[in-house]
């Protein structure tokens, strides 16, 4: 079992949940994040009887099993980070509109500023 358990931990360390950084052409970095599961179960048996004079009975069994599942991506661009789910969870109309609120303040705040310089050719508006 200690060598079972020792090979386990040699798959599974840091750099398979958080993966290692890839660099764009454009300068955009991308972590991977994964989630990560194992498992594993052994058992054993003596099957003597009081009608068995056999003490050469015995059964036994191990197994262990992981699961690797990518989750989502870290973008890091400039000084923006985004979390960018690979498979979003459900989740409501509310949640949604939440996540999407820092996206839009931005949108807004380029806007304003766009419409600013174009009035008067400075820079104003700054979220």
């Amino acid at each position: 079992m200690e060598t079972t358990m020792q090979k386990i931990r040699e798959m599974i360390d840091v750099n398979t949940i958080v993966g290692e950084p890839i660099v764009t052409a454009d300068g955009m970095t991308l972590v991977p994040i994964s989630r990560v599961n194992f498992g594993f179960a052994s058992g054993g048996s003596d099957f003597t009887s009081k009608n068995s004079n056999s003490d050469k009975n015995f059964g036994g069994g191990s197994g262990a099993g992981v699961s690797i599942v990518p989750v989502a991506f870290l973008v890091v661009k400039g000084n923006s980070v985004k979390m960018l789910n690979v498979n979003p969870p459900a989740s409501t109309t509310v949640d949604r509109m939440i996540e999407l609120v820092p996206d839009v303040l931005d949108k807004v705040g380029e806007f304003l500023n766009k419409e600013k310089e174009d009035n008067d050719g400075e820079t104003g508006y700054n979220f």
